[in-house]
């Protein structure tokens, strides 16, 4: 597989033609059995980017002779690389010549001899056999395999290459229906973009909590114990994803798919309906049906969605070793933050502080859910043990599931401090009272300031009544005394004339004589 992978990805890619000499299968066996794996060689003849050469040779076709060399199959490999023009050949399975031909050392050395000979062509060689010599090799790559805890998993290991700097450690690869596929331990650097934008993650409270939701790219672990709801928060920021566009991976480990569907309806979200547009895939299989890296890399190449949900990573535990899984898990995350996906991540944990496989430190955003008993009840809370970037909320939250998802409920304080549950609703229900009885008061106060309105504005009225008689009695006395002054000053004047000019000087002394 390894050996066809170069060949035919070269020719693919770059139309480069290449030479496969294969001593151990036919050309028309080789053909099929690498077709299922994508690599269609038929095709890739026919397009002359390819030449398949198939040398039988066994101990009983072979005739030993003092003087042996392997001229014959130079001369026949050159003319394989002149039909097409080839500047790649790999033999493949040459330790036949070894159990073939007898003579090792003649072998050997001209295989080394061949090696001279494609390089002062200026040719590529890749020769498929374990126990070669190094020393003829300009780079040497060892694959194996290996069982532990009944899981089948391969390694390859790159102890030589020549003018480059290379990494010495062993790296999980994968057969897939694409070819083979090499997964780092990381990425080849720590260059992951860090957008300032923020995404939502369907539950409004909890953007609050979050200064406003989540950075894209980043990663958000969501751990608890059972039944906490950590499958419903994170299937909640796939269906907001969804909602703006975007195309989302849901994987889990646990559930088959129309399970989750089903479950997740109850908090009314409505994953088929993504699923039928196209904006959502879907898949679950047990964790141990594949190897730790089968899991991801297919699924992220086949469905390219912006946010991707692992659920129940703690089956992964089933699959291998505490270091292996822990490995793996972070070169997942390490996979999603490199192609720039919002990764959700769900585990079962027992511990406040920390994940089942101790990856916490390569999350972004930690979410601890909690089931807290007391009062004959359970409650839910929700913590933000972290976000980085982000200001948060550093407060337990209650959070209540409900047809239409997650829903925080409002904190109450009590005079012993945040009270949860029952003793919340027995509080809200005081309060409540307390509010309809203050309620009640001002309503009793306003009605009787009412009254007394109306009291005070009857007494207004009629100190208004009297005080209008006083001023018209005060008005008619006083237009009396001014019309009693007319009169006498008229008199008086009458008086006057009649008595004539001298009588004036003693009017009141004649009239008092008189």
């Amino acid at each position: 597989m390894f050996g066809i992978e170069l060949p035919v990805s070269r020719a693919r890619e770059f139309a480069e033609p290449g030479v496969l000499l294969t001593f151990q299968e036919s050309a028309a066996a080789l053909r099929d059995n690498v077709a299922p794996l994508g690599f269609e060689l038929a095709q890739l003849e026919m397009d002359e980017l390819l030449v398949i050469d198939a040398v039988r040779v066994g101990p009983a076709e072979v005739v030993s002779a003092r003087a042996f060399d392997l001229d014959r199959l130079f001369i026949r490999l050159a003319a394989a690389m002149a039909q097409v023009g080839a500047q790649r050949v790999v033999p493949d399975t040459i330790e036949v010549l070894f159990s073939a031909l007898g003579n090792e050392g003649v072998v050997r050395a001209d295989l080394g001899r061949l090696f001279r000979w494609l390089k002062e062509g200026g040719r590529e060689g890749q020769l498929i056999r374990f126990g070669i010599e190094e020393y003829v090799s300009d780079c040497v790559m060892i694959l194996d395999h290996r069982v532990c805890d009944d899981i089948w998993m391969r390694r390859l290991r790159v102890p030589k290459r020549c003018g480059s700097e290379h990494g010495t450690n062993e790296y999980p690869f994968l057969i897939t229906g694409r070819g083979l596929t090499v997964l780092p331990i990381t990425s080849a650097g720590l260059v992951h973009g860090a957008s300032i934008e923020r995404v939502c993650t369907g539950m409004a409270s909890l953007d609050e909590m979050l200064g406003g939701g989540v950075y894209p790219g980043t990663t958000v672990m969501i751990s608890g114990s059972a039944g906490t709801g950590k499958t419903n928060l994170a299937v909640a920021m796939l269906d907001v994803a969804c909602g703006r566009g975007e195309r989302a991976l849901f994987v889990s480990f646990e559930e088959s798919v129309a399970q989750v569907v089903r479950n997740v309806a109850s908090a009314g979200i409505d994953l088929g309906r993504w699923a039928q547009t196209g904006l959502s895939q879907m898949w679950s299989e047990w964790a141990t049906a594949y190897g730790l890296e089968s899991h991801l890399e297919r699924l992220l190449d086949d469905s390219a969605p912006s946010v991707v949900a692992l659920d129940a990573i703690a089956s992964l535990s089933r699959v291998g070793s505490a270091g292996e899984v822990a490995s793996a898990v972070a070169r997942e995350l390490d996979l999603i933050k490199a192609r720039r996906n919002t990764g959700v991540v769900t585990t079962l944990t027992h511990d406040v502080a920390s994940s089942t496989f101790e990856v916490s430190s390569l999350i972004d955003t930690c979410l601890l859910l909690r089931n807290v008993e007391s009062d004959a009840e359970r409650r839910r809370l929700w913590f933000v043990i972290k976000s980085r970037g982000t200001e948060h909320s550093n407060k337990d939250r209650e959070f209540v599931l409900t047809k239409n998802g997650a829903q925080l409920v409002d904190v109450s304080v009590g005079p012993a401090g945040v009270v949860t549950g029952s003793a919340r609703a027995a509080l809200e229900a005081a309060q409540r009272d307390a509010t309809a009885q203050r309620r009640q008061d001002v309503e009793a106060r306003r009605a009787g300031l009412a009254r007394r309105s109306v009291q005070v504005d009857g007494q207004v009225a009629v100190s208004g009544a009297q005080f209008a008689d006083e001023a018209a009695e005060l008005d008619r006395l006083i237009a009396q005394q001014a019309r009693r002054e007319d009169l006498a000053a008229t008199a008086h004047t009458a008086l006057v004339d009649a008595r004539g000019d001298g009588s004036s000087a003693q009017p009141d002394h004649q009239e008092d004589q008189g």
